[in-house]
């Protein structure tokens, strides 16, 4: 048996060897005939060198010998790729049988030392380069710069049990269970690797963690890139109640690849809430009181900057947040007053601008009617990172109340208004007002556009810088930011086609399509009413 084994081991060598022999004969005769076929023949350089000398000097005579020479090359460069191609087909199979061979003595346990690797395929190799290429092409660890505001590929948000979506049409929903089998079973798998990566085994060094079940799942962002594949980052709770686990995964139409499993601290990330204002002191009262419910009483790493532009009802405005300081003795508020024409760029810019601590601070940009939860300054701290990206959500923009709920009594309070639902409002696609960035990047990015006034397009421009530049752009629909309804004056003095755009705009944020639908046939559908009642008493009768 012993002898068996020694003389098959050097009949392998021997094979090996063969191979490593005709590989070499083969580079050898490829030089050879690169070097036949790169020399100048003798016929032709004897008759060239009669041209030079006076020999063949007519147009016929140049054109005969270039055609030769071509005709002359041309046969030598068939003939090597024949003897290229023989010798290609002679050395795989030479492979193949070393292979075979290869195959056979692993299998029988006897495989020389240093032969171990020879038997493996490359394929696995190449796919993984391949993966590697799709995932430094796609937009995951870096920006890209897009042309416009319509080139940006949004993300969708999920949980275990609803998706937010942007394109819902009139037949989707702004929130829905996933009704395709293979988009359930796309997120909830994604979810499941994030799980096994968060439980796997410790990494040498690293302290005892906790287990992770579906129930620490804060959130997630996904969106597919056509050409190269799907992003997935996945927040999770971490160890503490401001502690976090982000994890982004990719799949580039295939396997998911993980990207980034690292642990994001919040406890340290102030953040600085700007609110350019003109009057409206109710609106400020209510907005004030989510504030305290929200940045007060259950967060408290945040900051309060309102700029507020004249002097009529600064003084209700200045009360009200003196009031919630003495009652909550919190102290985070700055207050800064321009006598001058409204303008929330150059408010924002102010705000932005005014922050005189020494560490960077994380802005979030907001509108005095809208209004946050405690999810949404999670997100805007997981989706916001200095030089590297910003965050811009999606806000769902509340339709008229008193049309909603056909002016019930009593009038349901602002957190029963606060629903996801069709019917309810609508994903405020086309604005880009909120935004959460850190201040070293909006100063970078060189700010608002300062000689836009009142309000409109100052936002547009500043997204469109980011757009423009290297820093990624979080885009995706927020199920914690809410746009409070409020009625939309458009006044006499706008010229006929604005004043029809401005009533447009106003239509469309009082009702959705089907409701308004049922506001303009009401005198058809009474009227129809009517008719059947009268055809079921007539049916009685008889």
């Amino acid at each position: 048996m012993c002898s068996e084994s020694t003389m098959l081991r050097r009949w392998l060598l021997a094979l090996v060897a063969r191979v490593g022999v005709i590989a070499l004969m083969v580079c050898c005769c490829l030089s050879l005939l690169y070097l036949l076929a790169c020399k100048p023949q003798s016929s032709y350089s004897h008759e060239q060198a009669q041209v030079w000398a006076g020999g063949a000097t007519s147009k016929e005579g140049y054109l005969a010998l270039l055609q030769e020479s071509e005709d002359t090359h041309r046969h030598y460069i068939n003939s090597l790729s024949k003897q290229i191609a023989q010798l290609k087909e002679a050395l795989q199979m030479r492979t193949q049988q070393l292979q075979e061979s290869l195959e056979k003595a692993r299998a029988k346990g006897v495989l020389p030392m240093g032969l171990e690797g020879l038997h493996r395929p490359q394929t696995h190799t190449d796919l993984q380069e391949f993966f590697k290429a799709q995932l430094s092409r796609a937009e995951v660890q870096s920006g890209e710069k897009l042309p416009s505001e319509y080139a940006v590929i949004p993300y969708e948000s999920f949980t275990l049990h609803r998706v937010y979506q942007l394109e819902m049409g009139l037949t989707r929903h702004p929130e829905e269970r996933p009704v395709r089998k293979d988009r359930r079973d796309e997120l909830t798998g994604t979810l499941e690797i994030a799980l096994q990566v968060l439980n796997g085994p410790r990494r040498h060094g690293e302290r005892r963690r906790r287990s992770y079940s579906p129930s620490d799942f804060i959130e997630g962002l996904t969106r597919t890139e056509r050409d190269k594949g799907t992003v997935y980052e996945l927040m999770f709770k971490g160890e503490r109640p401001q502690d976090f686990r982000q994890l982004v995964f990719f799949r580039p139409f295939g396997p998911v690849v993980r990207v980034k499993n690292e642990r994001v601290d919040t406890r340290h990330m102030l953040i600085n809430i700007i609110v350019p204002l003109s009057r409206r002191a109710d609106t400020f009262r209510q907005f004030i009181n989510n504030f305290r419910k929200v940045c007060i009483q259950q967060e408290g790493k945040t900051h309060l900057t309102v700029v507020y532009f004249g002097r009529d009802q600064i003084d209700e405005v200045k009360a009200i947040m003196d009031q919630t300081s003495r009652e909550t003795q919190f102290r985070n508020f700055t207050l800064i007053q321009l006598n001058e024409e409204f303008s929330r760029g150059r408010g924002l810019e102010v705000g932005a601008r005014a922050w005189r601590r020494s560490h960077n601070v994380l802005l979030f940009f907001c509108d005095v009617d809208i209004h946050f939860t405690l999810d949404f300054l999670t997100s805007c701290r997981l989706n916001a990172e200095p030089g590297k990206k910003v965050f811009y959500p999606v806000l769902f923009s509340q339709y008229n109340p008193s049309l909603i709920d056909n002016n019930q009594s009593p009038f349901p309070s602002i957190q029963q208004q606060l629903v996801i639902m069709k019917d309810a409002g609508f994903w405020r696609d086309f604005g880009f007002g909120m935004t959460c960035q850190y201040r070293s990047d909006f100063i970078n990015i060189g700010g608002f556009d300062r000689n836009t006034k009142g309000w409109g397009l100052e936002d547009v421009h500043l997204y469109r810088k980011y757009l423009h530049s290297k820093l990624m752009v979080i885009r995706s629909p927020s199920r914690s930011l809410f746009h409070l309804w409020h009625e939309k004056q458009c006044a006499d003095e706008l010229q006929p086609d604005k004043y029809k755009m401005c009533m447009q705009t106003k239509a469309m944020s009082e009702a959705s399509h089907g409701h308004l639908g049922e506001l303009f046939f009401t005198q058809e559908l009474q009227e129809h009413m009517e008719r059947q009642k009268l055809l079921n008493d007539s049916s009685h009768l008889r």
